[in-house]
């Protein structure tokens, strides 16, 4: 199979064996996602959908997750002007083992989650073609509530979708969506304090993943959306797990259309988070600068579970090469790049 296959056809994700039928990369998800076709415990399997609004001033994350014997529903609040600041809360779960019924395809239904403290959903609209997030978060900072109500923009342009297997356990697999450069608008307001989301300077991306993991994995992830030269720009960056020998997950898009990358790499300070990194690809379709401005780091051990992540926000400025060889000139392009390593 060559690198970086892409699929077309629409089919089933897996064999009767439980293995991926296809490995590679699409522009839509076009295999077809059925929780009833995984061989794997129900402990194992993980399923999110996560939000992330951000313009070059501040930012909201959403998520919504079933991780098998444990959910993990989360909120984030990301200021990046004068002293940056964020602040996260989150409410984990036990054993929802699939009851969240989180969709099996992310253009259609409802994610949700509800408890005394949290209102949380997701709603797609294809008719409309718009996304929907609203949220009741109660004393989320300083006792005060967040509430938001967004919707995004989503015409029709291409996404990053990957299949990918891991080759150590042939039941474990990685089936996930990137949806970059939707338009947001709306509110959001932590007590008094309002913050408005415009649809000229606004972005989001939607992280829909579902799959069975294996227990430990380290991964880099990077993605950002603006406007370069007068069109909507974005960029979804990803490695470190799972076999990646079909195709990686590195893409541009540029007015709707995706342009593939090869492999890349993160160049990251051994000192500090906070310096800069280089981040390049192997086919120099992508040379970046990408300076820090806040670190939303979050550790968690657990013995068994354990999570160190950081999601790092900052600027790029370098430069970004399309398919027909068009260069882009990226300057103060706002966005984020993480180093996340998971055992659970």
């Amino acid at each position: 199979m060559p690198r970086n296959h892409e699929v077309t056809a629409k089919r089933p994700l897996l064999k009767e064996d439980g293995s991926l039928r296809e490995p590679g990369w699409s522009r839509q998800l076009c295999q077809i996602y059925d929780r009833k076709q995984i061989k794997a415990p129900a402990w194992r399997i993980k399923e999110w959908d996560y939000y992330l609004v951000m313009n070059s001033h501040f930012a909201a994350a959403f998520t919504i997750s079933d991780n098998g014997y444990f959910g993990m529903q989360s909120v984030s609040f990301l200021s990046f002007d004068d002293e940056p600041w964020e602040h996260t809360e989150s409410i984990l779960n036990v054993l929802p083992m699939g009851r969240m019924k989180l969709p099996s395809d992310s253009r259609y239904g409802i994610t949700k989650f509800q408890n005394k403290r949290l209102k949380l959903g997701f709603k797609a609209n294809p008719d409309k073609q718009e996304r929907r997030i609203r949220c009741k978060y109660e004393n989320f900072l300083n006792g005060e509530t967040l509430k938001c109500d967004i919707r995004l923009s989503q015409p029709p342009m291409d996404t990053m979708v990957i299949a990918t297997p891991w080759a150590e356990k042939k039941t474990a697999f990685y089936y996930n969506q990137k949806i970059n450069c939707m338009r947001a608008e709306g509110m959001l307001s932590i007590g008094d304090k309002k913050y408005i989301f415009k649809p000229e300077d606004s972005f989001a991306t939607l992280d829909w993943g579902r799959g069975v993991w294996t227990y430990d994995n380290r991964w880099f992830w990077s993605s950002g959306n603006g406007i370069v030269e007068g069109k909507p720009f974005g960029f979804n960056l990803g490695y470190g797990f799972g076999d990646t020998s079909a195709a990686t997950e590195n893409m541009l898009f540029y007015d709707g259309i995706g342009h593939k990358l090869d492999d890349v790499s993160f160049q990251i300070p051994e000192k500090s988070y906070m310096e800069p990194w280089i981040i390049t690809s192997s086919d120099r379709r992508f040379e970046m600068t990408f300076t820090p401005v806040l670190d939303r780091a979050a550790c968690i051990d657990l013995k068994i579970i354990g999570s160190n992540q950081h999601q790092v926000f900052g600027r790029m400025n370098g430069q970004a090469v399309l398919d027909n060889g068009r260069i882009l000139k990226i300057k103060d392009f706002m966005c984020f790049a993480e180093d996340v390593h998971n055992r659970y």
